[in-house]
């Protein structure tokens, strides 16, 4: 059958150690909504072991533009909103893997410029980053690697280098007529 490994840790014998070193957004946000976007991350933070972590969840706030709705309950925060803080609570211990399932969802466009920015630095520090989405112009300019799903199989792979010399669309498009 195979074995998985995160960050070096077998699952799901060590799923502990995996968890302690992956960031996920989900679909769903995930947050308590009667807690603030402060005492969210305080929260998570507190259950990834950060000690210190007061200076972190300013920096990770700043960065997904909460920074001004801190102290306001989650409740009270658009879908966009809950979904900027999912980003800030995926990213505040610097996880090895970074897991976003369409990401881009209730977004808006300068949100989502935030978050392109955010895949940068995640990306610009070594980190792993997996995503799904159906933004193949956002996916083509971000992605190293493409890998295409159809009926739960992967149908294609492909590399930015291998795509050079077509788009994104255009190997979407392919790959899924051969598949079929």
């Amino acid at each position: 059958m195979g074995t998985v490994k995160v960050a070096g840790h077998n699952l799901p014998h060590e799923s502990a150690q995996v968890r302690a070193r992956l960031g996920v957004v989900s679909h769903m946000p995930l947050l308590y909504p009667d807690l603030t976007a402060e005492e969210n991350l305080q929260f998570y933070a507190r259950m990834y072991g950060l000690t210190d972590y007061q200076s972190r969840i300013t920096e990770v706030l700043e960065m997904v533009g909460l920074e001004s709705r801190r102290k306001d309950l989650v409740r009270t925060f658009s879908r966009g909103m809950q979904q900027r803080l999912a980003i800030g609570r995926a990213i505040l211990h610097d996880p090895e893997v970074v897991l976003f399932d369409e990401p881009y969802t209730g977004l808006d466009q300068d949100a989502s410029e935030m978050l392109d920015e955010v895949l940068r630095s995640v990306a610009a520090k070594g980190r792993t980053v997996v995503m799904t989405s159906h933004d193949l112009a956002r996916a083509e300019d971000l992605a190293t690697r493409f890998d295409i799903l159809s009926r739960g199989v992967i149908a294609a792979s492909a590399t930015q280098e291998e795509l050079k010399n077509t788009n994104l669309l255009a190997f979407y498009k392919q790959s899924l007529e051969i598949k079929n």
